[in-house]
This record gives C-alpha cells, sequence and structure tokens, in this order.
C-alpha cells in the first residue's frame, strides 16, 4: 500500500483493500498527513526509472518548508547511488552546503533579535 501510495495511486487501491486488509484505512489516513520537511533538501528523480515516472517535483513540493531543489538525473532508474554516483554525491554535498547556510542564517537571526 506504500507503494501505491507514494504513486498516487492510494485513493483509488485503498477502496479495493479495506475488505482484505484490517486497518489499511488507518494507516492512509497517516500516510496522508505526511508531515512538513523542515531541513534543506535535494531530490532526484531518474528519468529511466520504470518504477516512478519522474516528474517536476511539484506533486511534493508543498511538503518541504526549507529550500529544496529538485533535479531530473538522465539514464538513472530507481537506485541513483549505484546508477549515477556522482549526480548522487553531488546532491549530497549541496545539502551539506543548504546545511550550514541555514544554519548561518539561524545564528544570524537569533543575535539579530538578541541586540536591543
Amino acid at each position: 500500500m506504500n507503494k501505491l501510495h507514494r504513486m498516487g495511486l492510494a485513493a483509488t487501491a485503498a477502496a479495493a483493500s479495506l475488505a482484505l486488509l484490517p486497518g489499511t484505512a488507518q494507516l492512509e489516513a497517516r500516510l496522508a498527513k505526511q508531515p512538513a520537511i523542515i531541513v534543506p533538501a535535494v531530490t532526484l528523480d531518474g528519468l529511466a526509472d520504470g518504477n516512478f515516472p519522474a516528474t517536476d517535483d511539484s506533486p511534493s513540493a508543498h511538503h518541504f518548508t526549507d529550500p529544496q531543489f529538485h533535479r531530473p538525473v538522465a539514464g538513472a532508474g530507481h537506485n541513483l547511488p549505484q546508477e549515477r554516483p556522482p549526480a548522487f554525491a553531488a546532491a549530497v554535498r549541496d545539502v551539506r552546503e543548504l546545511r550550514q547556510e541555514s544554519a548561518g542564517r539561524e545564528r544570524f537571526v537569533g543575535r539579530r533579535q538578541d541586540t536591543p
């Protein structure tokens, strides 16, 4: 069911599975209440992913409150760390830089609030 939820098919499948799996409705309700992602993020979409078609990230962008960048990765499927290690490593480095920038702003804002 989690896979169907990620693919946007949960609403259709949930109705069909309610009779098969007790507790499915409660699980689906919990998944629908996804919390905001409050840290900087870089999301990657493999353009050759046969399980999850690549998007422009608009379906999930509203979940992010900090800076978030989305990158399509040509020639990659669902396992980006193994299929395109340089793209994956670049995303990890970029998240680290985003976090450092964010932490610097938080420290600066904290100092400004403390000064009269």
